[in-house]
């Protein structure tokens, strides 16, 4: 069922601002961003490399990709971490699309990461932190297939570390319930709209912003001061 996007905001703002709780709640609509003017094209030269520097990529869903986004960048070692879609039945989907719960897709961020300088089992510790693995098709007040929790890794190596992270979370006791989160391997990567990347850091004072991200930035700080 497509949540009405524009009644939670008030109400989220509401409770924001007159009881200091930031409870979470619904995703708003999201506007489209200006687009920013084409960069003036430039020569660049290249010193030639014999080494290709490697990158590690693994594709993550724990609600709200807004929310994750925002958890990453702030994680050193991470490079690079791009909003979208995977693991439905139909190509190119929309978030119109996605917002039914129909199409079997999770919103999800393809995290891209320095191995130098993070592992991946240690990508996966932020990621537990990040959400409530226990909870099966939600995150607080969104709810929908379309929020799962997810690894989609890219190959068998990753495969085996997610499978022994998860179990080791299962068993650390942090947990009440079950985690849930499935384990699959990576399907098609669809990068969402222009106007969902990189959108705590260009929306940091909306309503939903303030009321489930801050608050989630801010225990994960207490978590991972160093």
């Amino acid at each position: 069922m497509k949540t009405i996007r524009n009644a939670f905001c008030l109400l989220a703002t509401f409770c924001f601002v007159s009881t200091g709780f930031a409870a979470e709640s619904s995703k708003p609509k999201a506007k489209p961003a200006k687009k920013n003017k084409p960069a003036v094209s430039e020569t660049k030269s290249f010193e030639p490399t014999t080494k290709t520097k490697k990158t590690g990529v693994v594709t993550l869903g724990a609600g709200c990709f807004w929310c994750v986004e925002a958890v990453y960048q702030r994680i050193d070692g991470i490079t690079k971490v791009t909003s979208g879609y995977m693991g439905g039945k139909i190509p190119n989907p929309t978030y119109e699309q996605i917002c039914t719960g129909r199409t079997g897709h999770a919103e999800v961020v393809k995290v891209e990461y320095d191995p130098a300088k993070i592992s991946l089992e240690k990508v996966l510790a932020v990621f537990w932190k990040a959400h409530d693995p226990t909870t099966l098709n939600r995150q607080g007040a969104d709810i929908g297939t379309q929020y799962r929790s997810a690894i989609f890794f890219h190959n068998e190596t990753d495969k085996a570390v997610a499978v022994k992270s998860k179990k080791a979370a299962n068993a650390s006791g942090e947990f009440r319930r079950p985690i849930v989160t499935e384990i699959t391997k990576a399907a098609t990567f669809y990068k969402a709209e222009e106007y969902h990347q990189n959108y705590f850091n260009l929306n940091s004072n909306a309503p939903y912003c303030r009321a489930v991200i801050w608050p989630k930035l801010l225990k994960l700080g207490l978590k991972f001061k160093k």
